[in-house]
């Protein structure tokens, strides 16, 4: 059976982040992940994860300003220093908590820059980060978002991320495979998944429309729950879905899988 983290992100929002371990626990979760750690001291959240039980599977590198709209600065050639230093503070994060890989969101393109550029800063700034998360153990993901959810995003297509890949060379960089982004984007969820297997470190899922719980859309989640077994996926499986009412009440499909 595939393994789930809690999206705390995304999960338990009607209780403050640092109840929603709790809450994760409560429901039958071993395992968590979430956007940013970095408005809560890392022992706060040790604290929590040991207390629960639970494994912290995920976070993000520093993503410029969230609330301001920015998914992320790793494309933008005006902000390299800025990166650099949001990996030092991610890593530190990512060694107190015991994560063992974090994810870079691109970010959008900025006005002014063009593609050929925006890739280029993305290259150069994934061979840095990837060298420096090596150095302790970690791996870096990256993530194709859906440009209907957030136009302009730089990268955006599973086959574009492989190239990246590519270029990059570093053998501790994956990536990551947003369910939700890639049907939206792309399709043919199935075969992506086989052909790309190798390269893929992380799974998130989310239902299409709505981005809500397994079941809810027009996603086929029981066939590819039993075909990511049947491909030998052994990784975690995020649970990044907005309920579409309570959290808990919307878990009957994994409680359906683990049956």
């Amino acid at each position: 059976m595939p393994r789930f983290a809690a999206n705390l992100t995304m999960l338990f929002t009607e209780v403050p982040f640092l109840e929603r371990f709790e809450r994760a626990a409560a429901a039958g979760f071993d395992a968590v992940e979430f956007l940013f750690p970095y408005a809560y001291p890392a022992e706060d959240i040790k604290q929590r994860l040991d207390q629960h039980g639970l494994t912290l599977i995920l976070h993000n590198l520093p993503a410029g300003d969230w609330d301001a709209g920015e998914r992320g600065i790793a494309c933008h050639p005006n902000r390299i220093e800025e990166f650099k230093a949001g990996v030092a503070g991610a890593i530190d994060y990512a060694v107190a908590l015991g994560v063992r890989q974090l994810n870079c969101l691109a970010g959008k393109v900025p006005a002014g820059v063009t593609e050929a550029q925006a890739r280029a800063t993305f290259v150069s700034n994934m061979v840095y980060a990837a060298t420096a998360l090596k150095r302790v153990g970690l791996k870096l993901l990256i993530e194709p978002i859906n440009t209907y959810d957030i136009p302009g995003f730089f990268l955006n297509r599973t086959a574009q991320a492989a190239a990246i890949l590519a270029e990059v060379g570093a053998d501790n960089l994956f990536i990551q495979y947003d369910i939700y982004h890639a049907q939206r984007m792309e399709g043919e969820l199935a075969a992506t998944l086989q052909r790309y297997l190798p390269l893929i470190g992380h799974i998130q899922l989310a239902d299409n429309p709505g981005r809500n719980e397994p079941g809810s859309g027009e996603i086929n989640y029981p066939y590819l729950f039993e075909y990511l077994e049947r491909i030998h996926y052994a990784g975690w499986i995020g649970c990044e879905y907005k309920p579409a009412t309570t959290t808990e009440a919307g878990l009957g499909w994994l409680q359906h899988v683990a049956q």
